[in-house]
């Protein structure tokens, strides 16, 4: 069965975005620097990356990350991992005439269990890769996700979006690897099941 792996940058004091999150300002308001790893890489970061997409056999995210970015076309004709599916967890989908890539976004209404089920048969042996604070807390509520992995940004951005809120309580994680690089400490971490 395919692991279900959260991948996200994270600023010090534990922020994905900024404020003020709109289609033009994915990132909000000064969270460009989330994502400096990545525009401007130290070789060990390619390496991660790199790493981490050819893992990738299919993509979960929440509606407000499709409207953000694919909505408009922002992925062009593909997702966050170019052709591979996404399930896009919602409670209502778009219109299908809207829908720019129609045969990589399934929108699944039927709840979190539903959409990790349907991600996880399109991933195969491949990774789901969750897209999002949104959904990677849905999941580790529901104790469906596997691992977290976190580009942590030396940067406090002093508010905007979360990514560990509304967990439900508390959730146990061992660390399996810390890369460090001028740009972020790349930390992984294995959730521990049935630690609540």
């Amino acid at each position: 069965m395919s692991k279900v792996i959260s991948g996200i940058s994270m600023s010090l004091d534990g922020f994905v975005t900024g404020p003020n999150v709109s289609r033009t300002r994915q990132l909000g308001d000064g969270g460009q620097v989330l994502h400096q790893w990545l525009t401007e890489p130290d070789p060990r970061d390619a390496e991660l990356l790199a790493g981490m997409g050819r893992g990738v056999g299919s993509i979960l995210m929440g509606r407000i990350s499709y409207d953000l970015a694919a909505g408009d076309g922002g992925w062009g004709d593909g997702g966050p991992a170019g052709p591979a599916p996404c399930f896009v967890l919602t409670h209502e989908p778009p219109a299908p005439e809207t829908v720019r890539a129609p045969s990589v976004f399934t929108f699944v209404t039927d709840g979190i269990h539903s959409a990790v089920e349907q991600a996880r048969a399109a991933a195969g042996d491949k990774v789901v890769g969750v897209h999002g604070a949104g959904v990677a807390q849905q999941c580790l509520a529901a104790g469906l996700l596997d691992e977290i992995q976190i580009a942590l940004v030396p940067v406090l951005l002093g508010s905007g979006t979360r990514l560990f809120e509304h967990l439900g309580g508390q959730v146990q994680l061992e660390r399996t690897q810390v890369v460090d690089t001028p740009n972020a400490t790349h930390l992984r971490f294995k959730v521990i099941r049935n630690a609540r």
